[in-house]
């Protein structure tokens, strides 16, 4: 057992219990609750309710020592005021839907300091650090509360001065809605008054399978390469929805030292990050006339690919094993995040549609050598721009909704977790500030998104 987490204790400044499900509550709790029960409760959506086992954490590190009065107030302010953040969810009797229902919330239930062996943090900050998050993985959530919390450890890292871990259970929201909110509770370092500078509006217009119709004087040749385009996406398509049913049902990846042989409820996971040039990744990209996705997949293509051989042992180079990945991916309008931060800066965050619009799709993995690295990213431009020529991650989502309509909650976690356990890799990435900011007064060095809950690697 590690040493900061065999010493480490719930206990808390803040708060003087354990992390665990409360089932009753005071008197002003139940007439404040009471109150706000009154306003009309939304209806947990179908993806939520397929992600209940799912949490996102997300490390912050900071450039100063934590201000507590300025973080709790910056929170109350901010972050705490979202519908979904002052939202717990509460099972209809007569039909069992659950439903987003608004509670009061206590900042002293979601702020935590723990206690840390100190002579395990003096030795190694960094693995504290570490532990204590992977820690988080056993520790269930409270469904009395709104389901979201911030962890202080408010110590120095080779990395930063203090570090804050936020954990929220993934049914307030996908990647895009948190950034969202995150962007919205910000401030430009540069300027503390303003919002942070957002990330450019997208060049691409409509769909990633779009295919814009060539103009006349293009020639008979050019429309008949793009009423072929169109044979060639419904082709994909059908070989991609082939696919997915195949997994659900019989066909597995093989075993690797990637997958995880037991999956317990409440299994430490480790939870790591590493941060890179984006300046070099833009380099690349440049180069080699492929996008930035294209090349973070192939840094992931060769970094699984280096620590395979190296612990496993593996002296066969030229092999070549076929992984695959379930890749995340957001259906909302790629203006969605200007247009919601909008909203929420001029004061109707209520418009704000929260929760869940994910698809997914099967990404291959290849786990090989090359003597040219780039190699790496000129297979993942390949798998990735055959994925794009699919309607595979609107199926995906769409089949998610009818079969929870017409099979049930049951029926539908049943399918979703065969098709993550026959797989070995779950992979996403979001867009982040384009500039220095401030959360709470605080100046943020980086910002590390992850999560746990699937079994298997994240």
């Amino acid at each position: 057992m590690d040493a900061a987490a065999a010493t480490m204790t719930t206990t808390t400044t803040l708060r003087k219990r354990q992390l665990t499900v409360r089932t009753t509550r005071s008197a002003e709790e139940e007439n404040a609750a009471g109150k706000l029960a009154a306003e009309p409760a939304e209806p947990v959506s179908p993806s939520a309710r397929l992600v209940e086992d799912f949490y996102i954490v997300v490390v912050i590190g900071l450039a100063t020592p934590v201000n507590l009065p300025a973080a709790r107030s910056g929170i109350a302010a901010q972050l705490a005021r979202y519908p979904r953040f002052r939202s717990i969810q509460v099972t209809d009797d007569a039909g069992g839907n659950p439903r987003w229902v608004r509670t009061t919330v206590n900042l002293d239930d979601h702020i935590i300091y723990p206690r840390l062996d100190a002579e395990a943090v003096a030795a190694n900050p960094d693995k504290a650090v570490e532990d204590y998050v992977a820690s988080l993985s056993t520790m269930p959530m409270d469904e009395s509360r709104p389901l979201w919390e911030f962890h202080v450890l408010d110590f120095p890292t080779s990395e930063a001065t203090a570090t804050t871990a936020i954990r929220v259970h993934h049914s307030l929201g996908d990647g895009m809605s948190l950034l969202t909110l995150l962007m919205a509770c910000t401030r430009s370092a540069a300027d503390p008054t303003m919002l942070p500078a957002m990330p450019p509006l997208p060049t691409r217009k409509g769909a990633i399978y779009a295919r814009p119709r060539p103009p006349a004087s293009a020639g008979a040749l050019a429309f008949a390469a793009w009423v072929w385009s169109f044979f060639v996406l419904a082709w994909h398509t059908v070989v991609d929805v082939a696919s997915f049913f195949a997994t659900t049902m019989f066909l597995k990846d093989p075993p690797t030292l990637f997958k995880r042989v037991k999956h317990g409820e409440f299994q430490r996971k480790r939870i790591v990050h590493r941060g890179l040039s984006l300046d070099d990744v833009k380099f690349v990209k440049n180069a080699m006339n492929c996008t930035v996705n294209d090349v973070l997949v192939g840094i992931t293509y060769a970094a699984l690919s280096r620590y395979y051989f190296r612990k496993s042992g593996d002296t066969d180079t030229d092999r070549d094993l076929r992984l695959r990945s379930i890749l995340l991916v957001n259906l909302r309008p790629t203006t969605s995040l200007h247009a919601c931060v909008d909203m929420i800066n001029s004061g109707r965050e209520n418009e704000v549609k929260w929760g869940n619009a994910l698809g997914f799709i099967i990404l291959p993995f290849h786990i090989g050598t090359h003597k040219d690295p780039l190699d790496y990213v000129r297979k993942a431009k390949q798998v990735v721009d055959r994925k794009k020529s699919s309607l595979e991650v609107v199926f995906t989502h769409v089949a998610a909704e009818v079969i929870l309509k017409c099979l049930g909650l049951k029926a539908a976690a049943a399918i979703f977790h065969r098709m993550i356990s026959h797989t070995t890799i779950s992979f996403s990435n979001m867009i982040g500030p384009v500039e220095q900011v401030e959360f709470c007064g605080h100046p943020v060095v980086y910002i590390a998104p992850s999560g746990y809950g699937p079994p298997e690697v994240s």
